[in-house]
């Protein structure tokens, strides 16, 4: 029998479906133990399937997020690496969108990814190592009218991870952000592939296996970046 003890661990939030899905099957695959949540309940049907731990929550909740945490590190001990994936926030023309509504985009997208640090890195310092990936959008730096809230958040998400990375790096703990252009866990619209230079749209297996790349060692000099996977479609040098 597998002596799986000393396998590494990772938790991932909205990891039920879509490149949540994929990037835990794929980490799966290369001997990962997981933590998943999300909050359909389908993170609690893949864990059952990867033999692995999972609860139904939301990563607005700190309640949620800590007893993730807590079964997680309950059931292996430790946490190695921590992928924090969420899905869209309210959306609404601009000065339409509630107070309400700003504050559920900042607790989903912003405090998760503090809340989960909160949690994680004391036990990233014990060990000596770990790693983060933050899922956020290829329109974090070149913001859209059509996702208003999802914009302005994600782009604070991508400041948190460089304030992070720079105050972690010394302890061997390194935080990169993820930034998704068209990918095909969605239902795009019909020709949406024509606003991409390479005339595709990315799939979640390039997605899932760039993650994973970001949390291996291969990647161990690599951190408080903000790294684009659009097929080119964002201007910005």
């Amino acid at each position: 029998m597998t002596d799986t003890s000393q396998a590494p661990v990772a938790i991932i939030t909205g990891g039920g479906r879509g490149m949540g899905a994929a990037i835990a099957r794929e980490l799966h695959g290369r001997g990962y133990r997981l933590g998943l949540m999300s909050p359909s309940g389908s993170a609690v049907e893949l864990a059952a399937e990867l033999g692995s731990i999972g609860i139904k929550g939301s990563a607005g909740e700190a309640k949620d997020l800590e007893a993730l945490v807590a079964r997680t590190v309950e059931a292996y001990g430790r946490v190695d690496a921590v992928v924090n994936h969420t899905g869209h926030p309210p959306k609404g023309d601009l000065l339409d969108i509630t107070d309400e509504n700003w504050a559920i985009g900042n607790d989903l997208m912003v405090l998760s990814v503090v809340r989960m640090a909160r949690l994680v890195t004391p036990h990233m310092l014990k060990q000596g190592k770990g790693a983060w990936v933050n899922i956020t959008t290829f329109a974090s730096f070149e913001p859209s009218l059509v996702f208003p809230v999802s914009c302005a958040y994600r782009a604070a998400v991508g400041a948190y991870t460089k304030l992070y990375s720079d105050r972690y790096a010394a302890n061997n703990i390194r935080m990169n952000a993820l930034l998704p252009g068209y990918i095909d866990s969605l239902d795009h619209k019909p020709g949406t592939e024509d606003k991409v230079p390479m005339k595709r749209l990315g799939t979640m297996a390039e997605i899932s296996k760039t993650t994973a790349f970001l949390l291996s060692d291969d990647a161990g000099y690599i951190t408080g970046q903000n790294i684009r996977i659009d097929g080119g479609v964002t201007r910005h040098v």
